[in-house]
């Protein structure tokens, strides 16, 4: 199961990268493609902060370095974490690789130009959510995944008989 774990990590990556380099090459900073009017559209930001922009306006020196620290140190945990859940095809596992694979893909954009391509903007009227990319898509998908692998076995397990059969014993 890891090396499928990996592979959708792999995907993740590779559609991220795709779709940032399509941008990045057709779309002009701050211009954009309108998809559906009043909904969506496709702009080219770069983000220097965290994720939907967080610490962006920061002029700290030191922001840059943390946040590349901060994402090795996830990327790291997050791996340990899929290497040992790799037993069978679980809820937490694809949580984690979706996790991972977004994590490397933000943080190649984040060592390599200093900032972060975000080019998927939804809106209505003057509210905007602010401008995220696949990477940022995965990372939250995964996070739910998690969350829901936590909420949801923990219910079942507080429902689950308590009483083990002689079996059990042996």
């Amino acid at each position: 199961m890891r090396k499928f774990y990996f592979l959708i990590a792999f995907f993740v990556l590779l559609l991220d990268r795709a779709s940032k380099w399509v941008v990045a090459k057709n779309i002009s900073l701050y211009d954009g493609i309108q998809i559906i009017p009043g909904l969506f559209r496709i702009t080219h930001v770069e983000n220097r902060g965290a994720a939907f922009g967080l610490f962006a306006d920061s002029p700290s020196a030191l922001k840059s370095g943390l946040l590349i620290l901060f994402s090795i140190t996830a990327l790291v945990v997050v791996s340990a974490l899929l290497w040992r859940s790799a037993h069978g095809m679980t809820t937490t596992g694809i949580g984690l690789a979706l996790i991972l694979g977004g994590a490397v893909g933000n943080l190649w954009d984040r060592v390599l130009r200093g900032s972060v391509v975000d080019f998927l903007l939804f809106y209505i009227r003057q509210y905007q959510w602010p401008a995220f990319n696949f990477a940022d898509s995965a990372i939250v998908v995964g996070a739910i995944l998690l969350v829901a692998e936590i909420l949801f076995t923990k219910s079942n397990q507080e429902n689950a008989p308590t009483h083990l059969s002689e079996e059990d014993h042996l």
